[in-house]
């Protein structure tokens, strides 16, 4: 059984342009052609865009999707590093969805009464933990401020605090995806040194130079390289860095590009 380019659009949520462009490209072949000039595709095309997109969901550039499709044969082992990443992501949408469950609860039960004020002193008041679980951005306060001082971190702390919602969505979304990049190309087994890896280094210290309180956000290029190369050490040695790679063979990786990257570009 196949279908037609117009149905798989259709299903998938994108266009027949964009799959004759993916075809162009050779990212995605039509299983066949038909005697009216029509692109059609069977179940394994259909697996194949299944990844593709989700590729593109993550931040990757097409050449480097072309590069894990032709590296990683074995669909259900890509399929399953897939699910692992998203069901990463579920977890930390579910707790910020209970946390705001909990405070509409303690605010009257619906949308209309959150401007209301939380009165601690009401029985089944809110905790902090409570209101902000799946949110905390203070987990490696201590940490910050021995490494980079009480200032570094209350500038940080301060410029998250002023971003709207929309703001702080777009920024973790800017993270997840340079997170997946890396456990993309980790699983695809890249050249560090690759561009693409390069790409994905570069890109990795520009989101740091974003970041007020950093040695990386206003240093000169001898302190940015220094500061780099000490968190690329940082996500290997710490276990709870490497998890964010998929491990410690994932963080070696990420580790190897930054160095490259900084030795080079810096």
């Amino acid at each position: 059984m196949d279908w037609s380019i117009q149905e798989v659009a259709r299903m998938a949520g994108t266009t027949s342009r964009a799959l004759r462009h993916y075809d162009d490209l050779g990212l995605l072949r039509p299983s066949r052609i038909g005697s009216n000039g029509y692109r059609y595709y069977d179940r394994a095309s259909l697996v194949r865009l299944q990844r593709l997109l989700l590729m593109r969901e993550l931040g990757l550039g097409l050449s480097t999707i072309g590069e894990v499709l032709d590296q990683q044969t074995d669909e259900a082992s890509a399929l399953t590093a897939h699910i692992e990443w998203l069901r990463l992501e579920q977890e930390r949408i579910s707790r910020q969805i209970a946390s705001i469950e909990r405070t509409l609860v303690a605010l009257g039960g619906d949308a209309a009464s959150t401007h209301k004020r939380v009165d601690n002193d009401d029985e089944g008041a809110l905790t902090m933990n409570d209101m902000f679980d799946g949110f905390d951005h203070t987990q490696y306060r201590e940490e910050v401020e021995q490494r980079w001082g009480k200032d570094a971190y209350k500038r940080s702390a301060d410029w998250w605090e002023s971003k709207t919602e929309a703001e702080r969505s777009n920024w973790q979304q800017r993270a997840q995806s340079l997170g997946a990049a890396w456990l993309a190309l980790a699983e695809a087994k890249a050249d560090p040194h690759g561009a693409e890896a390069q790409d994905a280094a570069a890109r990795h210290v520009d989101w740091l130079r974003g970041i007020p309180g950093t040695p990386a956000e206003r240093g000169d290029a001898a302190t940015v390289r220094a500061y780099v190369e000490g968190l690329a050490e940082m996500y290997v040695a710490d276990e709870r860095f490497a998890a964010n790679y998929g491990g410690a063979e994932g963080a070696a990786f990420v580790r190897a590009a930054l160095l490259h990257y900084v030795a080079t570009a810096l």
